[in-house]
C-alpha cells in the first residue's frame, strides 16, 4: 500500500511535538488570560474563548476558522476586534514563546521529516487548524521540524474546517493536488485515524491523548516515528 504514497500529512500535537493539549490548554489559558486581564476578566474571557473554539469546531466551511472565531468571539466579550487583536498579537509574540516547556521535542520527529523529505515525499503539516500560524510555526520549532520546505500547513487562516470533520482531509488533499490512495496520514488520535474514510492510508503513533473510538477506523500501520522511518525506508 506504501507503494502508492506521494505525500504524508503529519499531524503536530502528540505525534511531531511531545505536546498533550490536557497540560498545554491550562498553561495557555492562564496566559492569554492574563494578557487581557486589564480588559476582560479572566474567567469570562475563557468562557467565550471556548464558545468560539466550538464554533470553529462546527465550521462547515462557510468561512475561514479565524472568520469564524472572530464572528462568534468579539460580539460575545463586547469589544471591538480593533481593540483586541492587536493584543492577541503581542501575547504570541511575547508570551506564547515562554510556554516551550510545557513540551518535549522528540528527538526522532525531526529525522523522519528529513527522510521523507529525502525520498521525495510532499509533506504537509496537518495540526487541527485552531490556532494562529504563528503558534503552530512556534510549535513546529519546538518539535524542530520548522525548517523544511512543507506544502502546506494548516492555520486558522488558511482551513474552514477542522478535524475530524472528513472535509478537513479533502481539502488539504485537494490542495496538494493529491488522490487520497496517495496521502499516508500521521497521528495519534481519533480525529487523524477518521482519514481512512475518505480513502487515506494512517499510521497511528500512540501518545498519551491517544483515545480511540469503538466507530474509529483500524489504523493501516501503528508505532513511533522510528517505525515509521524503517517503514520509509523498505
Amino acid at each position: 500500500m506504501l507503494d502508492s504514497v506521494k505525500a504524508i500529512l503529519f499531524d503536530l500535537d502528540g505525534t511531531l511535538l511531545d505536546s498533550n493539549m490536557e497540560n498545554f490548554l491550562p498553561v495557555y489559558l492562564k496566559a492569554l488570560g492574563a494578557r487581557v486581564g486589564h480588559i476582560l476578566p479572566t474567567r469570562f474571557f475563557v468562557t467565550h474563548l471556548m464558545q468560539a473554539t466550538e464554533a470553529m469546531l462546527a465550521n462547515d466551511g462557510r468561512a475561514t476558522n479565524q472568520e469564524v472565531f472572530a464572528e462568534v468571539f468579539f460580539p460575545l466579550v463586547g469589544r471591538p476586534r480593533a481593540e483586541l487583536e492587536p493584543i492577541f498579537d503581542a501575547f504570541y509574540a511575547e508570551d506564547f514563546p515562554k510556554l516551550a516547556g510545557v513540551t518535549r521535542r522528540k528527538p526522532e520527529a525531526r529525522p523522519v521529516v528529513q527522510l521523507a523529505f529525502a525520498l521525495g515525499y510532499d509533506l504537509a503539516i496537518t495540526t487541527n487548524p485552531l490556532f494562529p500560524a504563528t503558534a503552530i510555526r512556534q510549535r513546529m520549532a519546538w518539535a524542530g521540524v520548522d525548517d523544511f520546505p512543507y506544502k502546506w500547513v494548516t492555520s486558522y487562516e488558511n482551513s474552514r474546517y477542522c478535524k475530524p470533520n472528513l472535509r478537513f482531509f479533502d481539502d488539504v488533499i485537494a490542495r496538494l493536488g493529491r488522490r487520497p490512495e496517495e496521502c499516508l496520514v500521521v497521528g495519534d488520535e481519533h480525529m487523524d485515524m477518521v482519514a481512512a474514510a475518505v480513502g487515506c492510508p494512517t499510521f497511528l503513533v500512540p501518545s498519551a491523548a491517544t483515545a480511540l473510538l469503538p466507530e474509529t477506523p483500524a489504523p493501516t500501520y501503528q508505532g513511533s516515528l522510528t517505525d515509521l522511518a524503517e517503514l520509509l525506508e523498505r
